[in-house]
């Protein structure tokens, strides 16, 4: 049976007015009101056309409803540069994803979600250094944030949209954490996406996670928990310009602006000083691209499940077809966190739904620190 609610989220996925979608498939721009409405349904020939357009196929469209992420329980950075149709698009591979984490934990065993409620810590830097310890972190570089966040039950999906307006957003999911990276940005950004959206988690699971003043407190969460304080007062160098910081960057796996600012705020540069550098990013062009970019993170669980999938001989065009969305879908879920030889062609076959794939524990190496 026709459900007007996946309309709804096809159409916004691909970031589509009612009036631009109307105009694509040459009808009146109330009669997508009507169908998402469910005052009527479209006819076969119709909904094949709709299926067409916004690239899924028709099967997506006849499916229970589906879990949607709302704006009020995600949080977004950089909440003021997008749009509402770019937040919305954003929101949608939200509620795909966490369809596909469905799809995993019905195969597989994941890491539980350990994250606590730091929200009545003193600041935000005292919940990063209390994380810290409780993690046994201790106040050594983060090696690698995304193997760290899956080993702690986060669920990191991939935010591949064609811009660089929208960094990253996480939710709560019942227990589970989730968070989704811009994965065109560097990797030093995306570290710091990630480790900004654990603040959120962990400072404001109870609370709004937007607003000013959450943005700046998930800020001061990711610097502290990046770039421990005790440790990075013991490396500053004698400072002529930012060439001395380039194996300060490095050693912890941040920007240039990032640590920059953060000796800024724990007071190992005067204002005087902070200007002069913060003009030598911009003037260098750092602000826009950061140099000697290190590698980028990828998903351990992701690698794995995928891994096990293959041996079972599942494609990716079998996944798709089980969830009923595109592959391109899929792929852009695991676009930069997952590198997987799974083969999309071919027909489908029913095996994948027939039988039950051999239940997995997956748990990503807790390699933290170097």
């Amino acid at each position: 049976m026709f459900n007007p609610s996946r309309l709804t989220l096809a159409r916004k996925r691909r970031g589509l007015t009612m009036l631009k979608l109307a105009s694509l498939i040459g009808v009146e721009s109330r009669s997508i009101s009507a169908y998402e409405k469910d005052e009527f349904r479209p006819e076969n020939d119709r909904l094949a056309t709709l299926a067409k357009v916004l690239r899924f196929p028709k099967s997506f469209f006849l499916g229970d409803d589906l879990d949607e992420p709302t704006p009020d329980v995600a949080s977004f950075r950089a909440l003021s540069k997008m749009t509402a149709g770019q937040r919305d698009m954003a929101l949608g591979a939200g509620a795909i994803a966490l369809m596909l984490n469905h799809w995993i934990e019905a195969r597989f065993e994941l890491p539980c979600a350990e994250l606590l409620d730091l929200s009545r810590e003193a600041s935000p830097e005292a919940a990063a250094q209390t994380l810290r310890y409780l993690w046994g972190i201790g106040e050594l570089p983060i090696k690698n944030v995304v193997h760290l966040l899956e080993s702690k039950g986060v669920r990191v999906f991939s935010l591949s949209l064609d811009t660089t307006d929208v960094d990253a957003f996480s939710l709560w999911r019942q227990r589970t954490p989730f968070i989704f990276l811009n994965t065109r940005k560097s990797a030093e950004h995306a570290r710091f996406d990630a480790a900004h959206e654990l603040g959120h988690l962990v400072l404001h699971r109870h609370g709004s996670p937007q607003g000013r003043e959450a943005e700046k407190e998930a800020d001061t969460f990711a610097s502290a928990f990046l770039m421990p304080r005790a440790t990075l007062l013991t490396q500053v160098p004698r400072l002529t310009g930012l060439s001395p910081l380039i194996p300060l960057k490095k050693f912890w796996g941040v920007s240039l602006a990032a640590l920059v600012y953060r000796l800024h705020k724990i007071g190992a540069l005067s204002p005087w000083h902070y200007q002069m550098l913060y003009m030598e990013l911009s003037s260098r062009g750092y602000r826009k691209k950061e140099p000697y970019e290190g590698q980028r993170e990828t998903s351990q669980v992701l690698q794995k499940v995928f891994a096990a999938l293959r041996h079972e001989g599942v494609t990716k065009k079998e996944m798709a077809c089980d969830l009923c969305i595109p592959v391109e879908e899929l792929e852009q879920l695991i676009f930069g966190l997952a590198i997987t030889s799974l083969d999309g062609a071919g027909e489908v076959s029913r095996r994948s739904r027939s039988r039950n794939v051999t239940l997995r524990i997956v748990h990503p190496q807790n390699d933290t620190s170097q």
